[in-house]
């Protein structure tokens, strides 16, 4: 429905919105997003990670979790420290940030903050609503909660987390799908247009909801812990996502043949016999995680609505040419290559696509909202009076200023997971990822060493763990 306002309302409107500005200015950081764009906010810290430093800024972030973005400034904040090795303070960012998802389910009705900020965002833009991140966000939050809690050597806590992290996977996808019968189908040819160019950027990714990656570190876990037919669970619905990656096929022939399970035949048939450790030998495991998800752009269109200027600027993804090389690991034995198991930077795109039908009725909400503001400074003065010329003029910028397309995401991310897996003699060895320095790593008999390595561009850090 167009929204309607009174030429009463119109001649206050210009103090009312100055009194909104300065209101959401004197918030600081918590508001930042409205009139500065997250990515460039968060330029610095990603700049940081590709030092020797990495925790240098982190302070900035994590003044900001009580704030309006505080769930987004918790993720970044746990990936900062994560990827420094701080995993105890990675753990408190992440707990927040799990808190506050909770928070927002645990919301039966619309609180007075949540009218406030849908009123601002109507008058102001997207960046005016508390930030609650796609599903891909949520499920690797769980999914990275429990690595942190692996690496601090508390095993049970992990497998908590990556049980929560396939819990969402299913649960995600379902709350998308109710929220999207509540939006209306709207015919716009340039909304239409870019939902098919992000489609494609996504390549082969037709769900945001569904993370091999996930699934991956869910079923070695599982594994390692002594639940196979879990892990063999896990493992297959990698594989169903990820298909072409011998890795995961062997891991399935593997898990089959040992569990007697009567898909082994056909596995074997379709990927060949399995090898499987002789008595002195471990199996080390790698993930690798390169690069950063991309930045959302913003595609702002021009038109005027009673001869007033408007825009709408939503948020998209640039052209997703950038292909990451796998990864070659020297020092254990021949040269072992990994092969991708998840393109993150995808996920956020198709996440980008599934939302846009909804932020397109905000739009279209805000849009009116904003013209017929304007209309009634207009109409509310005299022909000839400076004064309404110039409200009107103030109403035409202020409403070009403020509406900025909602570029929030997280960017700590990386772009792209690859896995690899070998069985090799206990003993220690020394491996090197492509270009960086060469890390010592431990392979006990009859156990896994699991290698996490984090490559964000110029600066490559190792963990390991034996299990």
């Amino acid at each position: 429905m167009k929204p309607t306002f009174s030429a009463s309302f119109a001649k206050p409107v210009i103090t009312s919105i100055l009194a909104i500005s300065f209101a959401l200015g004197a918030s600081g950081c918590a508001y930042n997003s409205i009139f500065i764009n997250y990515p460039s906010q968060l330029a610095p810290i990603k700049q940081g990670l590709n030092s020797a430093t990495p925790m240098a800024d982190i302070d900035k972030l994590a003044s900001n979790i009580q704030g309006n973005d505080g769930l987004l400034y918790a993720q970044e904040a746990g990936r900062v420290a994560q990827v420094a090795g701080d995993f105890t303070n990675s753990k408190k960012y992440y707990q927040q940030a799990i808190s506050a998802y909770t928070t927002f389910d645990d919301k039966a009705k619309i609180s007075a903050t949540g009218l406030g900020a849908t009123a601002s965002s109507l008058v102001l833009n997207d960046n005016a609503i508390p930030y609650r991140g796609p599903g891909y966000e949520r499920i690797m939050l769980h999914q990275y909660q429990a690595l942190n809690y692996l690496f601090s050597g508390d095993f049970q806590g992990a497998l908590v987390e990556v049980r929560r992290s396939n819990e969402l996977q299913g649960s995600e996808q379902e709350r998308y799908e109710k929220s999207q019968k509540s939006v209306q189908a709207m015919a716009n040819g340039t909304v239409d247009a870019e939902v098919n160019r992000l489609g494609q950027a996504a390549g082969t990714v037709t769900s945001s909801f569904l993370n091999a990656y996930s699934y991956y570190t869910t079923g070695v876990l599982h594994e390692v812990l002594g639940e196979p037919n879990d892990a063999f669970i896990d493992y297959r619905k990698a594989a169903q996502i990820s298909p072409d990656n011998t890795y995961l096929q062997q891991d399935l022939v593997r898990l089959a043949k040992q569990l007697g399970m009567p898909q082994y035949d056909e596995f074997k048939r379709r990927w060949g016999e399995v090898k499987l450790p002789k008595p002195n030998e471990g199996q080390v495991i790698l993930m690798v995680e390169r690069g950063f998800v991309p930045e959302k752009q913003a595609l702002t269109v021009p038109f005027t609505i009673h001869g007033n200027w408007q825009t709408v600027s939503l948020a998209t993804y640039g052209p997703n040419n950038t292909l990451m090389s796998e990864t070659q690991i020297q020092g254990l034995g021949a040269v072992l290559t990994t092969e991708p198991i998840a393109n993150i930077d995808a996920l956020a795109i198709t996440a980008l696509k599934e939302d846009l039908p909804a932020t397109l009725v905000r739009q279209v909400a805000r849009v009116y909202a904003k013209s017929e503001m304007a209309y009634q400074v207009e109409r509310s003065g005299k022909p000839g009076n400076n004064a309404a010329d110039i409200g009107s003029i103030a109403m035409q910028i202020f409403n070009v200023v403020t509406e900025q397309a909602d570029r929030r995401s997280w960017l700590t991310l990386p772009k792209q997971a690859q896995i690899g897996r070998r069985y090799l003699n206990a003993g220690e060895y020394t491996l090197q990822l492509d270009k960086a320095p060469p890390a010592k790593i431990d392979i006990a008999a009859g156990k896994t060493t699991l290698v996490w390595a984090i490559d964000t561009g110029n600066y490559t850090r190792i963990y390991s763990i034996i299990i």
